[in-house]
């Protein structure tokens, strides 16, 4: 939330998953240069600081491949939505993975002679027309900055100050970084690697983003399509039975955002289905201690007004709901946002 800014806010969820990831790095750290002392043995040994620069430079790689899935598979299936909650993280330790590779290989390769090592590094290749010499070097060096540009604004400091849009569409550029990072290893160690593995192993990972991404796409793009017609003061929207107690139901209207419809002890209400923090989809959130909370990042806001408790400040647009027989209505017209909206009764809750 936004009412003080620490460098990280630390709790339980948070260590579990820093401690996972940190043990996970490690495990593959140790595992591939295992796995190269193996394999590289006599004449075919190689320094181990090549070791450590292939070692970092695949882990980067490797973690960028699943920081990207992240989101298409969670818009595919809820289960993976917890791992939504600190991608940052996986982001800023993307960046230093391949911070270090790169140090790795200014050392090691632009550490002899006079000459400066990020020129003597950046200069090797220098043809643009060439696929053997073209400067895939470049093509790394502007993908880290790209990383660090991200990792550097990754805070809740810089989302709030830039705005949302502006930050949502900075930190679109994780895509253009991705495509120079390819570019990068297939300029540049591919040329010279004889073993099909990594050429396949890029490849699949590659096509498995794509895929993932389109699938997502158009799962998206079924629902736009099927959303209901906004064009009346009144939409029927689902059967009251349809809404789980303490869960919300997205609707999908036409030209228009998202709304979320939520149940909670004998009362329904109606925000908008977009979170203030990151767009999240509120209304696969759930209510908890009487607040409506974001399935990513866990921002709060009340039900019955679109705000966030106090002394948070947050406000979301809400929308007007009645329930006729078992239907439940919703006039498809926004609130500004805060706007306080009494409550519907729902009729199944006094029955009983």
């Amino acid at each position: 939330m936004t009412n003080q800014y620490r460098l990280v806010q630390w709790n339980h969820h948070k260590k579990v998953y820093d401690l996972l990831l940190a043990g996970a790095i490690v495990v593959y750290l140790v595992a591939f240069i295992g796995v190269s002392a193996i394999l590289h043995t006599g004449d075919n040994a190689i320094s181990v600081l090549i070791v450590l620069i292939r070692a970092f430079g695949t882990g980067a790689i490797v973690l960028l491949h699943v920081v990207l899935a992240i989101g298409p598979l969670a818009r595919l299936s809820p289960r993976f939505s917890p791992l939504l909650y600190n991608r940052r993280h996986l982001g800023v330790t993307t960046f230093l993975l391949g911070l270090i590779h790169a140090t790795l290989v200014l050392v090691f390769y632009g550490g002899s002679g006079g000459e400066n090592p990020v020129s003597a590094v950046l200069g090797a290749n220098s043809d643009f027309t060439s696929v053997t010499n073209f400067p895939y070097t470049l093509l790394g060096f502007v993908a880290l900055l790209i990383l660090f540009l991200m990792a550097a604004t990754s805070h809740d400091f810089w989302l709030a100050n830039l705005g949302a849009r502006f930050w949502k569409w900075l930190h679109m550029l994780v895509y253009v970084a991705y495509a120079l990072l390819v570019m990068h290893v297939v300029l540049g160690v591919l040329q010279s690697e004889k073993s099909l593995l990594y050429p396949i192993l890029l490849g699949a990972g590659a096509i498995t983003l794509g895929g993932l991404h389109v699938v997502a796409g158009l799962k998206e793009a079924a629902k736009t399509r099927a959303g209901l017609d906004a064009r009346g003061e009144w939409v029927d929207v689902c059967a009251v039975d349809e809404l789980e107690e303490k869960r919300g139901k997205v609707v999908c209207l036409k030209s228009q955002e998202r709304v979320a419809i939520f149940k909670y002890d004998g009362k329904l209400s109606a925000i908008s289905n977009v979170c203030k923090h990151q767009g999240g989809p509120l209304g696969e959130g759930q209510i908890i201690d009487g607040c409506v909370t974001c399935p990513w990042h866990g921002y709060q806001y009340l039900p019955e007004n679109g705000q966030s408790p106090p002394p948070y400040t947050e406000k979301i647009p809400t929308y007007e709901v009645r329930v006729e027989g078992d239907r439940v209505l919703l006039n498809p017209k926004a609130n500004e946002p805060g706007t306080p909206v009494e409550p519907v009764r729902d009729p199944k809750a006094s029955e009983s």
